[in-house]
C-alpha cells in the first residue's frame, strides 16, 4: 500500500527561525500549525520532518540538544501530528546524499514508509527545499515565513503565506484530483 504524505521543513515552516536552535525554550510553533497537521492527517496524508541541521556537524549544536528541540516542537504540535523526523547534521561543505537539496532524506522516508512520492508534497521556505521536492519528485510549496521571502524565485509550484495556507492549498488540490 502506497500513502500520500506531507514533508515539511522544521525551522521557518512549522516554527520560528531561530538560527541554529539548541535551546527548547526557544521553540515558537506557527499559530494554528498544529490543527493544519491534524487536518492532513484526516485526509489520509503522513507529516514527515525533514530538516538540515549543520549546526551539529559544525560542532554549534549538540545531538541532545537537537533531540531536545525536537522534543520541544512535537509536543507542541500535539501527539500524533507528525509520523516521522529525518535530519541530516551534515556541513555545507561535506559530500551528502541527505543534505537538502539533495532528496537523501526524502527518499529514504518514503521506502520506510511506503509513500507515493507522486502524489505527495512538500513544504519550505528555501530554495534548497524547493529543489530537494522537485529532485524527489513532489509537489512543491515556498512559505513566507523563516527565509521565505528571500526564495520566492525558487519556481515552487505554490507560494503560501505560512503553513496553515500551504495545507489549505494541498487539501484543495487533492480535491481538485
Amino acid at each position: 500500500m502506497t500513502h500520500r504524505a506531507v514533508f515539511f521543513d522544521r525551522d521557518g515552516t512549522l516554527m520560528e527561525e531561530v538560527d541554529y536552535i539548541k535551546d527548547a525554550k526557544d521553540v515558537a510553533v506557527f499559530p494554528n500549525a498544529a490543527p493544519a497537521l491534524g487536518m492532513l492527517k484526516e485526509a489520509g496524508f503522513k507529516n514527515i520532518i525533514v530538516t538540515n541541521q549543520s549546526g551539529i556537524g559544525r560542532g554549534w549544536v549538540t545531538l541532545r540538544q537537537y533531540e531536545e528541540v525536537q522534543a520541544a516542537l512535537l509536543e507542541q504540535l500535539g501527539q500524533g501530528k507528525v509520523d516521522a523526523t529525518y535530519f541530516c547534521p551534515d556541513r555545507p561543505d561535506q559530500e551528502s546524499t541527505h543534505r537538502k537539496p539533495n532528496p537523501g532524506m526524502v527518499l529514504q522516508a518514503a521506502r520506510e514508509h511506503g509513500i507515493d512520492l507522486a502524489k505527495s508534497f512538500l513544504v519550505g521556505d528555501n530554495a534548497s527545499d524547493i529543489l530537494c521536492g522537485r529532485n524527489a519528485g513532489l509537489h512543491t510549496v515556498l512559505v513566507r515565513t523563516g527565509h521565505g521571502m528571500k526564495h520566492l524565485d525558487s519556481q515552487p509550484d505554490h507560494i503560501a503565506e505560512g503553513v496553515v495556507e500551504a495545507v489549505d492549498y494541498i487539501l484543495r488540490k487533492v480535491h481538485e484530483s
